[in-house]
């Protein structure tokens, strides 16, 4: 078994340490993580430079570029072997309900839907790293499971942990995702200089947080595990959408 992990925190992130250990003796792992913070870099890919892989002394390769860049290269040929299974995390930050939208965290994982099993996306909700612990054991649990699962391909399993010590845990749940309200304005600055500048807020809290969300599973105490897929088809709309277009021809 072969583990490719890759972060959006970046290369030196504690998480990326945490799941690089909890997962070194279980399979072969390599890690290609961003060579700085690029939290909220979705699925962006570098098309405008080259990308410039660098080994480090404990044999992580920090890349100039997006968590998306890192996977993309590591299962197109930077690697020696192609991975059987991408696992992203562990990240310092819930990556609940809209999130997923933005994280850099859930686009490594995404980018692994090429393989033929299921990727991780693992997120821990705090900033500080004092419960990694919790979150890579969790990690460890999931991903020596996943043979067992009957997923689609193309599937991403996004779990997050709650900030809490592993014997406070009250167990894991299936969720769906929940939804946030719409975030506070930017913030306007100015500079030293007089030049006007926006800082992007914080995302709004959760307005579609109820029992089956992921949002009310970590807050209860639960780990949840949401399934996600590439396809956004709005399929019921389908139906609607044919009589409409077919009155403007």
């Amino acid at each position: 078994m072969r583990i490719l992990i890759s972060n959006d925190d970046g290369v030196a992130a504690p998480g990326l340490a945490a799941l690089h250990a909890a997962l070194a003796d279980y399979a072969e792992c390599a890690v290609i993580a961003p060579d700085q913070d690029k939290s909220g870099a979705s699925s962006s890919l570098t098309l405008d430079r080259p990308l410039h892989p660098c080994t480090l002394p404990n044999g992580f390769i920090s890349l100039n570029g997006t968590p998306t860049d890192c996977v993309h290269l590591g299962l197109n040929g930077l690697l020696p072997q192609v991975a059987d299974l991408v696992v992203a995390g562990i990240n310092l930050g819930a990556n609940l309900g809209d999130d997923v939208l933005y994280s850099g965290t859930v686009a490594a994982a995404l980018e692994g839907r090429f393989l033929s099993r299921p990727a991780f996306a693992f997120s821990l909700l705090s900033r500080q790293p004092d419960n990694l612990a919790t979150a890579a054991y969790f990690a460890r649990k999931l991903v020596e499971a996943h043979e067992l699962l009957d997923l689609p391909a193309r599937t991403v399993l996004n779990v997050n942990i709650p900030n809490l010590p592993l014997e406070h845990i009250r167990g894991i749940q299936l969720t769906r995702l929940g939804h946030r309200a719409r975030a506070a304005a930017p913030v306007k600055v100015i500079n030293p200089r007089g030049k006007e500048g926006y800082w992007i807020s914080v995302a709004g809290d959760a307005e579609d947080g109820g029992p089956g969300t992921d949002f009310h599973a970590v807050m209860q105490g639960f780990v949840s595990v949401t399934p996600l897929q590439l396809d956004r088809t709005f399929q019921d709309g389908l139906s609607s959408l044919q009589p409409w277009l077919e009155g403007l021809l």
